[in-house]
């Protein structure tokens, strides 16, 4: 009976339409914050536990937060506004490059504001891109945003000048530095991604509940009657598209600079686009909290079987089942078995959750809220 709102009497109309009206919810959302930013950095320091290690900062922390950002801007686009984009990937190359070139050729250009040039250079582009959706929708208007994908790949493969005239390709990121502070150990990068995250989190929040996202989501339910309704379809879906954009080429710059420091355009193919897709699938459209769920479902569920699963295998060799038992486990103890296991158990695992809730682990959430708030007397 501890998530109750009885009592919680509210006197004003901001009060009512608080992000979090109940308290607990702010409580816990204050608490993951101060852990993020304060518990994170203080287990580090005192290397305690997982996070004493830079392999967690590396390869899951800093992962998880950019991708968590390149999602919620998919997810403004896709899940609020309805239109289905398959070029997120673009978009994030286009943020890189861009944040490289803004750094690289205006002398004293800040970091910061690289990152964010980068997404409003990818915004721009994602305006141009959105004018077909004026015209079509639906599967016609993902093989078009699906073009962009394939046409930057090509761009930044062969235009040598946003490479700076690099002879392999490949480009090193500038030095992370921030009001004269350099950036360097992983810890400091996780702080950096954290903080990004967090801003640009609460501002896309307030966006899907203010008027614009209120406008976007009349379209996506259905576009006719809001035009019939006053709502601009020019203005609406243009809007989506740079917003979106935006926050996916600052996700496209940061995964660059914080996460790589050194990448190529293969970083950016459509595999990646395909995988920020599936994050919002999994995660739940139309949900600011699914990008962050689908993000870890896709990206550390992986690397969670890929370390577990060699372990649970040792344990299946003390089961008496003589040597034909040992050789069977000595096989799924192998890297290529472990590998072809982890995609196995992935897909079956978003099968099963798409079936069960189509509406991905944001409705899971919800559903396991509203249960709380009337147990111990369902009705």
């Amino acid at each position: 009976m501890l998530y109750r709102e009885a009592g919680q009497f509210k006197t004003t109309y901001s009060a009512d339409m608080a992000v979090l009206p109940i308290r607990q919810d702010r409580i816990a959302l204050y608490a993951l914050i101060a852990f993020a930013f304060i518990g994170v950095p203080l287990l580090a320091t005192l290397k305690i536990g997982v996070f004493g290690s830079d392999y967690v900062f590396k390869a899951l922390l800093i992962p998880f937060l950019i991708l968590s950002l390149a999602a919620i801007g998919l997810n403004i686009l896709t899940g609020y506004c309805g239109q289905i984009s398959l070029g997120a990937g673009a978009f994030m190359a286009i943020g890189a490059y861009a944040a490289y070139n803004f750094s690289l050729r205006i002398p004293g250009m800040p970091m910061v504001v690289s990152i964010i040039l980068g997404g409003g250079m990818a915004a721009l582009v994602g305006i141009l891109f959105g004018l077909p959706s004026l015209r079509i929708k639906g599967l016609y208007l993902a093989v078009a945003t699906l073009a962009a994908q394939f046409f930057f790949d090509w761009l930044f493969l062969r235009v040598k000048w946003f490479t700076n005239y690099t002879p392999s390709g490949s480009i090193n990121a500038p030095q992370l530095e921030v009001l004269g502070y350099t950036i360097a150990t992983p810890l400091e990068r996780y702080l950096l991604a954290l903080t990004f995250v967090t801003v640009f989190a609460m501002l896309a929040k307030n966006l899907v509940r203010g008027n614009i996202g209120r406008q976007w989501m009349a379209i996506r339910d259905m576009d006719i009657a809001a035009e019939l309704m006053g709502i601009r379809p020019l203005y609406a879906k243009l809007s989506a598209f740079a917003i979106s954009s935006f926050f996916v080429g600052m996700a496209g710059a940061l995964w660059a600079f914080v996460h790589l420091g050194s990448w190529e355009p293969l970083a950016f193919s459509i595999d990646r686009s395909y995988q920020l897709l599936f994050m919002i699938i999994v995660g739940g459209l139309g949900s600011i909290l699914g990008c962050f769920l689908g993000a870890a479902f896709i990206l550390l569920l992986p690397i969670f079987l890929d370390q577990s699963l060699p372990i649970l295998a040792g344990f299946l060799k003390w089961l008496p089942f003589g040597a034909g038992w040992n050789k069977i486990v000595d096989h799924i103890q192998s890297v290529e078995t472990v590998s072809h296991m982890t995609f196995i158990i992935t897909g079956s695992l978003i099968c099963y959750l798409l079936i069960v809730e189509p509406h991905g682990f944001a409705r899971l959430w919800a559903i396991t809220k509203e249960k709380l708030r009337l147990w111990p007397f369902p009705y």
